[in-house]
């Protein structure tokens, strides 16, 4: 990478590179936010000759996504093949500059109109008053210049001025046309450098994410690919399957796993644009066909459940691999990595890694082949009760909240399926969580709180059962009820992995009975879906803190 390079333009040239596209405003900068009057005080600035800072431009053959429109001017893509200069950093300040000197109008978010041709030069103000101004209600006609008429106006318009402003008017379009503006150009930096470039800039910003550098970097105009709106879309369409949660991180990774084997930010940063555009639409082809296959053979209703984000990468690599769904021993040993993956807390950290590894994995199961693991589940039932507190941020707890809604948990009164949302499940006090023996009930039986608030005491109910029905009441006594209403109490109890009501120990309100037995049940589940290696058994394993696994970091 070559030095950067201290540079001086005029005005003339730098309207000129914006008129023809070769400045352009990349789209990850943020919006133009001054307003007309600190635009007005810059210009102010520039006709007293007064220094306003460097600005700071990254030239490349790149081609980001970059501000088209600025106003009322609609700002050209530059000549293919050319260099162009991105600003990184005096955005506010050129887009100012141009504004004023264009005369734009500016429309704002709240839908006001900043009309930048109303801009004027007061010709009887000193050098220590505002030269320019917004302010002209209470002057003279002939004592005062539009800005763009100044510069664009021609001789017969000036001429019209008093004599005694002539000479002023002369110097003054001689200062903003003879104005040396600094510029320091970073040349031919990878985007990657020009983007933490940007960063550390703007250090009281928030950094840029990969996924805002990889809209810039693969915006195509001529193919309409926009990855933004791109995103937006597909979100749109997992909305209605109730997965709109999954992160535009995952969706970068997952392309990036297609094509390369390997996620990392590295990796991603330098994808091919042509290719990461060619594959775009397989690799929504295969979100898309993971989250049907995660709703309708694992029976996850909602992404909120889902133990990992993450899951969607290896799984959405198998779909773009294997369109259909997988079947025998394929599926066995499918199934066993999903659970393997969200039982262990494998990706509460170091997920990019892991993915590589665990995509390696992946082949050789679409190769018909078992994987080895060189990590350790646990589903014993000891297990499950030293490491069950309910958090629902946890891996853990919500792969075991993914075994009970695959059994389409019913509602105890009717029978009817339980309604489960995205927006409930956000937090562990959730309308759709309860406490089978009630919180209040327990305590009051001086149960510690670690059992008490257990995975095991979880069921997932409608909202006004918890409200309504149940309350503090012991299991007994509200279980009486649903009873009497709902003949096929033992069937829909069954959807929530609890047996046999007296075994259970529901209708003497044992909870040590009922704590016992729904975890013999629980982790009879989990065998079944799990394929036994030797290192469950010689291993010790050990979950992530709560703590790890709300830093687990998703770009």
């Amino acid at each position: 990478m070559m030095l950067p390079e201290p540079q001086s333009k005029t005005f003339t040239s730098i309207i000129s590179e914006i008129e023809t596209g070769q400045i352009k405003i990349p789209q990850f900068q943020r919006d133009f936010v001054w307003d007309i009057q600190k635009s007005a005080q810059l210009m102010d600035s520039i006709v007293k000759g007064y220094p306003i800072g460097t600005f700071i431009f990254w030239r490349t053959k790149e081609r980001l996504r970059s501000v088209r429109n600025l106003g009322n001017i609609t700002l050209p893509d530059p000549v293919e093949g050319e260099f162009v200069s991105f600003v990184l950093d005096g955005q506010q300040r050129l887009t100012s500059l141009f504004a004023s000197l264009k005369g734009s109008q500016i429309q704002r978010e709240s839908g006001k109109v900043d009309d930048y041709s109303e801009i004027y030069l007061d010709l009887t103000a000193t050098e220590d008053d505002q030269i320019v101004t917004l302010e002209i209600v209470d002057k003279e006609p002939d004592s005062y210049i539009r800005l763009t008429d100044l510069l664009y106006g021609g001789f017969t318009l000036l001429a019209k001025f008093p004599e005694r402003y002539l000479r002023l008017l002369e110097e003054y379009k001689r200062r903003i046309e003879a104005y040396n503006y600094s510029i320091v150009q970073i040349k031919e930096a990878p985007i990657d450098i020009a983007t933490e470039i940007f960063t550390r800039i703007n250090v009281g910003g928030k950094p840029l994410s990969v996924f805002e550098i990889m809209i810039a970097k693969t915006f195509d105009a001529e193919k309409d690919f926009d990855l933004s709106e791109k995103y937006k879309a597909l979100i749109d369409e997992l909305r209605p399957l109730d997965y709109e949660t999954i992160s535009d991180a995952t969706i970068l990774q997952t392309v990036s796993v297609i094509l390369e084997k390997e996620c990392q930010k590295k990796v991603i940063l330098k994808l091919n644009k042509d290719q990461f555009i060619a594959i775009w639409d397989k690799a929504v082809d295969a979100i898309q066909r993971t989250v049907e296959y995660f709703k309708s053979f694992y029976r996850i209703p909602v992404s909120q459940l889902l133990p990992y984000n993450g899951l969607i990468i290896p799984f959405a690599y198998f779909f773009s691999k294997h369109p259909d769904k997988p079947t025998g021993d394929m599926q066995k040993r499918l199934q066993d990595f999903f659970w393997r993956v969200s039982l262990s807390g494998r990706y509460s950290s170091g997920l990019e890694s892991k993915i590589s590894q665990d995509i390696k994995r992946i082949d050789q199961i679409l190769q018909n082949e078992l994987p080895k693991y060189d990590w350790p589940i646990n589903i014993s039932e000891k297990f499950l009760i030293d490491n069950g507190w309910f958090s629902a941020g946890r891996s853990f707890i919500k792969a075991i909240l993914c075994l009970y809604t695959f059994h389409k948990p019913e509602s105890f009164n009717d029978g009817s399926l339980v309604n489960i949302s995205n927006y409930w499940l956000k937090q562990a006090n959730s309308k759709n969580y309860h406490h089978f023996f009630p919180r209040a009930y327990l305590k009051k039986k001086g149960e510690e709180e670690f059992y008490i608030n257990h995975v095991l005491n979880i069921t997932i109910v409608d909202d006004y059962l918890n409200k309504r029905e149940i309350g503090a009441l012991a299991p007994s006594k509200y279980m009486a009820k649903f009873k009497k209403v709902n003949a096929e109490l033992d069937k829909t109890m069954g959807t929530h992995l609890i047996g046999n009501l007296d075994e259970f120990g529901v209708w003497s309100d044992d909870y040590e009975k009922f704590f016992e037995a729904r975890a013999v049940a629980v982790c009879k589940e989990l065998r079944k879906r799990t394929i036994s290696q030797a290192i469950d058994d010689s291993q010790l394993m050990e979950l992530p803190s709560e703590q790890e696994e709300a830093n687990v970091d998703d770009e």
